[in-house]
């Protein structure tokens, strides 16, 4: 296709080759070219955090990342995490403590308290708090965010100990 752009790099495990517009966001490719639909877009400014996913073990904002530009990468997805189960403990905290209501914010929520707690094993509820400014949830307040956080934190070894 004329404009367009091979594109080759690792979803979830899987290797991935495509041609890309050059302007095509990370977040769409996962969506609209992989069906990958856990990576939801929001407000497109990199703001609300809800397309929050790993690029080469590091969370990023798949709306301010163009596809291009992920030549060679590893991204992992919530869909990625999950058929993992590494988060299995963290997700069921967050369904035990119903912090995630509409559920829209959820993965991009998970995504980044996952690398939180990897970052600190015991986070204080304060370093939670600032660890999920970059993330917005209009249903929750947070509080049982941070709750789920802290006790999954908590029972992995980390917060209290």
């Amino acid at each position: 296709m004329a404009g367009t752009v091979i594109v080759t790099l690792t979803v979830n495990g899987e290797p991935v080759s495509r041609a890309v517009e050059p302007r095509l966001t990370l977040a769409d490719f996962l969506r609209d070219e992989l069906g990958l639909k856990g990576t939801h877009v929001g407000c497109e400014h990199g703001v609300c955090g809800a397309c929050t996913l790993r690029l080469n073990g590091l969370t990023v904002r798949g709306c301010l990342t163009f596809a291009v530009q992920c030549e060679g990468a590893e991204v992992e997805t919530i869909e990625g995490v999950t058929e993992s189960g590494r988060l299995q403990d963290l997700q069921d905290e967050f369904v035990a403590r119903n912090a995630l209501q509409c559920g829209y914010c959820t993965p991009g929520m998970l995504m980044t308290a996952a690398e939180l707690i990897e970052r600190s094993p015991a986070p204080s509820r304060e370093e939670i708090r600032e660890g999920l400014s970059g993330n917005y949830c209009r249903c929750t307040g947070y509080q049982s965010i941070v709750d789920a956080i802290e006790t999954t934190a908590r029972k992995r070894g980390g917060a209290g100990q």
